[in-house]
């Protein structure tokens, strides 16, 4: 792929992002390219040595606050016209409900996944303490002389503990699923906004 082909593509892919960013981000992945030609490699090499299209815009997204891209999306491009501003009005009823419905959508999402996880992390505390509470309270029979509930309560130290070296791996398993699903999420939500204009 030339340079040229390359900055196109990227354009088409982040049509949606404000003009000033996408016109940095082509300026800046243009110099990266004109610099490595100037190192001695050929154009093909130095464009396929900057990424994929697919992989830059993919962190591009990632870099770029939602706001500012919905910012961009939503403002006219042109002054609206007055039936659009009748009809504009006149479909709020309908449009801003289905609008706050969908927000409070994505944020319950957020919501019941990071609950999730706080509850198994929680689950895994009381694990511990009750692994430590059950270990003070055989220290405390041993003291006592009550030999039968002392080892009781050392096998239920034992079991709770087990258990919460158990669970620490899917805690650890589930937060680090729950980053990255959660990151997928705010990338796909930003997709909606980015790219789906086509390069004139």
């Amino acid at each position: 792929m030339h340079k040229q082909e390359f900055l196109n593509a990227l354009r088409e892919r982040l049509s949606g992002l404000p003009e000033s960013d996408l016109a940095e981000r082509l300026s800046f992945y243009g110099e990266m390219i004109d610099d490595r030609i100037e190192e001695g490699l050929p154009e093909e090499e130095a464009v396929a040595q900057t990424g994929t299209v697919d992989e830059i815009a993919r962190q591009i997204l990632t870099e770029t606050p939602l706001s500012r891209i919905v910012r961009e999306k939503i403002k006219p491009k042109r002054s609206l016209r007055a039936w659009e501003i009748v009809l504009i009005v006149l479909g709020f009823p309908l449009w801003f409900p289905l609008l706050v419905a969908a927000v409070a959508v994505v944020i319950s999402l957020y919501a019941v996944l990071w609950s999730l996880l706080i509850a198994l992390w929680a689950v895994e505390i009381a694990l511990w303490a009750g692994a430590l509470g059950a270990l003070a309270g055989a220290v405390l029979y041993f003291a006592q002389g009550h030999t039968p509930t002392a080892i009781a309560a050392l096998g239920a130290a034992l079991v709770l503990a087990g258990l919460a070296i158990f669970l620490l791996f899917g805690c650890r398993a589930a937060s680090v699923g729950i980053v990255k699903l959660t990151k997928k999420i705010a990338l796909g939500i930003k997709s909606l906004f980015v790219g789906k204009e086509r390069a004139k």
